[in-house]
């Protein structure tokens, strides 16, 4: 650079190195911005221009460098909101989401636990005895983890519209065995048992502080949808709950002051349900809605704002905490870890996923309405024949209109049975569940046909779960185009074999990914010219230590590992 060219920035002092010279070069700036857990300095040689990155050394009036900025140490544990950690009691500002049928399992939530993240277990579906069972396992697993908050971990809550007793049944269950953590989900509106459990336990302080026993995490993908958690629930339904004995007068007079959500997380274009849409455009604007309802009602703190969808690579988790997300919540990616409770076909399938593999297809629980859910399509024709289905049912008023041709084609094809046979078991299913649904579908033909559709949408994710060989080609696999990002990020690493993928790798290294992608943009903001290879992360067996941590050491391979992880021997070697 000639003398004349070169422009210096704006400097805090002079600095001089100490035992280790500044990083001007890409292979040092590189290595710089992975030690994330130390403070580093943005420097500029006075006599050439460059600038470089140095750590530790001394300010003086005169020196070989100018000093340009300082950056603070950098920790995963504090990419977040630090009071979403005190709240909840876990370490990292990261949620394990609940997957439903239990492929969130009790194992994966009591793992998320030891790992100090918190996890929901997936209980949509399921019926109040597997779901007490699983809280059974979950309580137990916790208790053994010694110096960790027994009670950071959580429960689906999802609601029932047409199973409105289901709903019911589930809340007091979780009142009754102790559940803290609820995240709701499907709702479109509150529903007086969503309000019963979040104001179960209410008390004030004799500073006039309210504090909460329950916390309500409220999962949305429109501002419209979350006003309703970030504001306390209407009078009329909190004064029925008093009515009805399920909750006191001191309860639902401190409810009436404070919002439903204790958090509330923004689902962009994820598996299962999902309006796909683009995080950055929707968190911000929910994000604000949060703000705003918070002056209105005088908060001391807004409701956290966590985002989701989407997240299957550092970079999307950076660019979510930089957004100002309190946590982020995965899903996709942990359906191929191995305490997930998909089966090991199912989990194969994920493992192969590319972007550009997941696709829309109509969903068993508002199959009449036509809502749809974002499933797999790689290795699968659940999608296809899930279309059919809706064809079907959208053009004949019952089965029995069905052609011939077409009726026999959708017995081979896609029932595996005859029209009789499923409605038979379907007819014995509802009497056990719902026996009004029977009575309805007696009286309207095109309601036994939804029945009847709605028995094979419902099985296909079942027989995933199982890993049925015969439904191979059915399995319904929710997931969006996160896991095919973590797919391509983790290709030749050693998390890309479906043995290394415990949701604690997974968690950690996208933390720990982030951290460093955090770091190096701060870096390039503070004007050091950083290669595009200083923003990316590559996966490594991680281990987590005391969280006091230790001296910052790097592994002959340069990153950073002390602190809240540290290197494996695996790593090491």
């Amino acid at each position: 650079m000639k003398p004349a060219d070169r422009r210096l920035l704006p400097s805090l002092a002079s600095w001089t190195p100490g035992t280790e010279p500044a990083a001007f070069d890409a292979e040092g700036l590189t290595l710089a911005a992975r030690r994330v857990r130390e403070p580093c300095l943005v420097v500029q040689d006075t006599s050439s221009g460059r600038v470089g990155v140095g750590f530790a050394g001394s300010a003086a009036s005169t020196g070989p460098c100018a000093l340009v900025a300082a950056l603070p140490p950098l920790w995963p544990e504090h990419l977040g909101n630090r009071a979403f950690l005190e709240a909840h009691g876990c370490r990292f500002p990261y949620v394990v989401g609940e997957m439903a049928q239990g492929i969130t399992t009790a194992r994966m939530v009591v793992a998320a636990h030891e790992a100090g993240l918190l996890g929901f277990f997936g209980a949509a579906g399921l019926p109040t005895t597997k779901i007490e069972a699983a809280i059974d396992e979950i309580q137990a697993g916790v208790a053994r983890h010694a110096g960790k908050d027994p009670d950071c971990w959580g429960v689906n809550l999802i609601h029932s519209p047409s199973e409105p007793e289901l709903e019911d049944a589930v809340v007091d269950l979780y009142l009754r065995r102790g559940v803290r953590r609820v995240s709701a989900s499907a709702y479109m509106a509150l529903t007086p048992m969503l309000v019963r459990f979040a104001a179960s336990g209410l008390w004030q302080d004799c500073g006039g502080r309210i504090h909460r026993r329950s916390f309500v995490f409220g999962k949305i993908s429109r501002p419209e949808t979350a006003r309703a958690f970030l504001r306390p629930p209407p009078a009329a339904m909190l004064e029925a709950l008093v009515r009805e004995g399920k909750l006191t007068a001191e309860e639902a007079r401190l409810a009436a002051r404070i919002p439903v959500a204790t958090d509330l997380t923004v689902e962009a274009d994820s598996g299962g349900h999902t309006d796909n849409q683009a995080l950055p455009a929707v968190f911000p604007t929910v994000k604000q809605l949060a703000l705003s309802c918070a002056a209105e009602l005088a908060l001391d703190a807004p409701v956290r704002v966590g985002a989701a969808g989407g997240l299957g690579t550092p970079d999307a988790v950076a660019a979510a905490f930089a957004m100002g997300a309190s946590y982020v919540l995965t899903g996709s990616v942990n359906q191929s870890a191995v305490e997930s409770g998909l089966s090991l076909r199912g989990r194969q399938l994920l493992a192969q996923a590319r972007l550009g593999d997941t696709t829309m297809a109509p969903a068993a629980d508002m199959f009449e309405l036509g809502v749809k859910v974002q499933v797999l399509k790689r290795g699968t024709l659940f999608a296809q024949r899930a279309h059919k289905l809706y064809e079907l049912y959208r053009a004949f008023p019952s089965l029995e209109a069905i052609p011939a041709v077409e009726r026999g084609k959708l017995e081979r094809e896609i029932l595996g049975g005859s029209v009789e046979e499923l409605w038979a078991s379907t007819r014995a299913f509802f009497e056990r569940r719902d026996p009004r649904q029977i009575e309805q579908a007696e009286a309207d033909a095109k309601h036994k046909m939804a029945l009847v559709f709605r028995a094979y949408l419902g099985q296909a994710s079942k027989w995933a779960i199982t890993g049925d060989d015969k439904r191979a080609l059915d399995f319904q696999i929710w997931s969006g185009p996160a896991l095919g990002a973590f797919n391509a990020w983790v290709q030749g690493s050693f998390l890309e074999p479906l043995e290394a993928r415990t949701v604690g790798q997974i968690a950690w290294n996208l933390l720990e990914g982030a951290a460093v992608v955090t770091r190096a943009a701060a870096l390039r903001a503070a004007g050091c010219p950083l290669p595009d290879q200083a923003f990316l992360f590559t996966p490594r067996p991680l281990a987590l230590v005391d969280e006091a941590g230790a001296s910052n050491e790097r592994t002959p391979r340069g990153p950073a590992t002390s602190g809240s992880y540290s290197a494996s021997a695996r790593e090491l070697q």
